[in-house]
């Protein structure tokens, strides 16, 4: 098995979103291996039309009208793209304040765009092999938040639990919600659902409106297959062998008795195995059962640096201005290897509907986002930034390089006009930072090297005092940067 990343819930200018498809299908290929490209399809309970409420039902009724004039050729246009290296799902999305928002994901090109008052009937009038996947369900029932007395798994194996309106953990969970739609709601977060019995697994993703698919922090789905291909992948999420991260590709593996997660399986003897490697230095690794922690590991317990391995390096760019910025890197290493490069970025961050001024609706997502590893010693990349929005707003983007070497091992970067070179022990005690020019301008820093025994971690625990008929185990990690994984449950049963 292999784990692939991709954003099952995205917008762009197909409805009432920014951006054009062919630019978000480019950002998706980019640094994806899956993509849907979701549509804003209907709202059967929409609010009524009054002077209040004239701007909301307006813009909606003409995405959900533009989305059907030209379905065919979208979906032609996402045809098109899943045969050129990129695993896409058709798919578009359901509003409801009764049921809360779902969008609906198939594996079939030739998906049709029909009516349902509820996710139930979207599975039964299009008439393909399709799911519905229940998203930010942290607002409240009635007001577009999860209705959890009408959730059915059957049709929704995986629930979207974080995306750029925040994360529906839980009430103490890291990002709440401050979306302009209102804040999360306990009543209507995961471990709720868990609490009631529900069993489904995880995902995350972006929820992006301005054609940006895996727009960096937004959300980002995990999944284990046994291979890059739409059937494996299909194949996968309906088993729920997914979990969600918030931007980091942080690899995580969990299961118990060998069972995966997403899985369920019987017996009061429970072996908990977990591995986890992080994209940056460690906060910490909490296993709970029924939302309960029963096991932590602190990223602040001392690990040894050895003299030679692996090493992950991270460069961020961005800062300055909000206009785009262009960065043209160029990374080289002596004494060692690439032997990873993971991309991180970031699009132009629109939160809800509205025009501004300062960009092109269209041309909002023609951004530049290329990555090239040439040969085990160098890498190139081009990308664009704007400047960060506040200091609690970054727009930063990164890339993540692994390094095989020793201390001795000599990296050199230019970046723009600028050049700086290190060795991997001086890189370990100190990173560089640099600004583009001499005032307020752009900048770039290349963070302190990490070690392997700072970003690898396995442990094996055992568990064999059963508490409900279904007991829920499931795995949360968190790095020093506030980038998380979700990791999604195993369903144990006891033995009676």
């Amino acid at each position: 098995m292999n784990i692939y990343w991709g954003d099952l819930h995205n917008h762009c200018g197909i409805t009432y979103g920014f951006g054009s498809l062919e630019h978000a299908i480019e950002r998706a290929k980019s640094q994806l291996d899956f993509c849907a490209f979701t549509g804003h399809a209907m709202w059967p309970d929409m609010y009524e039309k009054r002077p209040e409420t004239e701007f909301v039902v307006n813009f909606h009724e003409v995405g959900f009208k533009k989305l059907n004039d030209h379905w065919p050729e979208i979906r032609e246009k996402v045809k098109k793209a899943g045969q050129e290296g990129l695993v896409t799902f058709q798919g578009y999305e359901l509003h409801s304040s009764q049921y809360g928002d779902h969008h609906l994901l198939s594996p079939e090109d030739d998906l049709p765009l029909v009516y349902g008052r509820s996710p139930e009937d979207l599975i039964k009038a299009c008439g393909k092999d399709a799911i519905v996947i229940p998203h930010h369900i942290g607002y409240p029932a009635g007001y577009r938040g999860i209705n959890w007395d009408a959730f059915d798994s059957s049709i929704s194996p995986v629930v979207e639990v974080y995306s750029k309106h925040g994360c529906g953990m839980c009430e103490e969970a890291d990002y709440p919600y401050y979306h302009n739609m209102g804040p999360r709601d306990g009543r209507n977060l995961i471990y709720e659902g868990l609490k009631r019995g529900k069993q489904f697994s995880f995902v995350a993703s972006t929820d992006h409106h301005a054609g940006f698919p895996g727009s960096y922090g937004d959300g980002m789905a995990a999944v284990w297959a046994e291979e890059k291909s739409r059937e494996n992948i299909w194949k996968a999420i309906k088993a729920g062998r997914t979990y969600a991260v918030t931007g980091d590709r942080i690899r995580c593996s969990f299961d118990i008795n060998g069972v995966p997660m997403g899985a369920k399986t019987y017996g009061n003897r429970r072996k908990i195995h977990w591995s986890v490697e992080t994209e940056y230095a460690l906060d910490k690794i909490v296993i709970y059962k029924n939302q309960v922690p029963i096991y932590v590991e602190n990223g602040e317990t001392y690990r040894e640096i050895p003299d030679k391995g692996r090493y992950k390096l991270r460069v961020e760019m961005g800062w300055g201005k909000q206009n785009l910025y262009r960065w043209n890197g160029r990374i080289q290493v002596t004494g060692g290897k690439i032997i990873a490069l993971n991309p991180y970025f970031r699009g132009r961050s629109v939160l809800a509907p509205s025009q501004d001024e300062s960009y092109d609706a269209d041309s909002i997502n023609d951004i530049a986002t290329y990555t090239s590893v040439i040969d085990e010693d160098r890498a190139e990349w081009t990308c664009d930034t704007v400047g960060n929005k506040s200091t609690l707003h970054p727009s930063t983007s990164s890339l993540v390089f692994e390094i095989q070497g020793d201390l001795n091992t000599i990296v050199y970067f230019k970046i723009n006009h600028k050049e700086y070179k290190a060795s991997i022990k001086d890189l370990l005690e100190y990173g560089y930072v640099t600004e583009m020019e001499y005032y307020h301008s752009q900048a770039f820093k290349i963070h302190p090297a990490l070690p392997c025994t700072r970003y690898q971690f396995e442990g094996e625990i055992e568990d064999n005092v059963p508490q409900l008929s279904w007991d829920v185990y499931h795995m949360e990690v968190c790095q020093k940067n506030r980038q998380w994984a979700y990791v999604s449950p195993v369903y144990v049963k006891n033995n009676e």
